[in-house]
């Protein structure tokens, strides 16, 4: 599973896929000169208003995380009997 790490003036925002609306919507805040968007809750709720604004620094990354409800993959187990 693929998480978005938005990082906004030094805070972070985990959100889901996909973030390419989200994505184009900031960048037409900042080239307006700023302006409200709308980020998006990783699980349910209501979303975060922030103001995005020329000069702001915004940092993108990308976080694979396992699912917790996939089965677990095969793991080394220890048996007490064989050592």
């Amino acid at each position: 599973m693929i998480i978005n790490r938005l990082t906004v003036d030094g805070k972070d925002y985990f959100l889901p896929e996909p973030v390419t609306e989200l994505k184009q919507s900031i960048l037409e805040a900042i080239k307006a000169g700023g302006g409200y968007v709308v980020i998006p809750p990783l699980r349910g709720g209501p979303g975060l208003d922030i103001l995005f604004s020329p000069g702001m620094p915004v940092v993108w990354a990308q976080i694979e995380v396992s699912d917790p409800t996939a089965p677990e993959a095969a793991q080394d187990s220890f048996d007490p009997e064989l050592g």
